[in-house]
């Protein structure tokens, strides 16, 4: 089979304006919640009776449906994700990691 070429490809030092997406909009930065930090927040989320799993550390789907239900319920956007703005209104610590990533990620 052929495998479709593009300038781009076929010439990567040609002086034609850059398609890489790098150049048109930042980098989407990938904020991770550590096991400890999922465990805090099924049990936050068992004591307000938004889960009824186990606190195992695993972001399931019962965790990202508690996730939603708490969110919606702090006016914070619903993703079912344990991304910064929720953990930090759960009141759970971010990593240095975290806070470094939050911090370029804000710049």
């Amino acid at each position: 089979k052929a495998i479709p070429v593009t300038e781009s490809s076929a010439n990567p030092s040609s002086t034609t304006t850059s398609t890489d997406s790098s150049d048109s909009k930042p980098k989407r930065v990938i904020f991770r919640a550590t096991k400890d930090q999922v465990i805090s927040a099924q049990t936050l989320l068992k004591t307000n009776k938004m889960y009824d799993g186990e606190a195992s550390g695993k972001l399931d789907d019962d965790t990202r449906a508690g996730l939603k239900k708490y969110q919606e319920a702090n006016g914070l956007k619903v993703t079912g994700t344990l991304n910064q703005v929720t953990l930090e209104k759960m009141g759970i610590e971010l990593t240095d990691k975290q806070k470094e990533t939050a911090a370029s990620a804000n710049k």
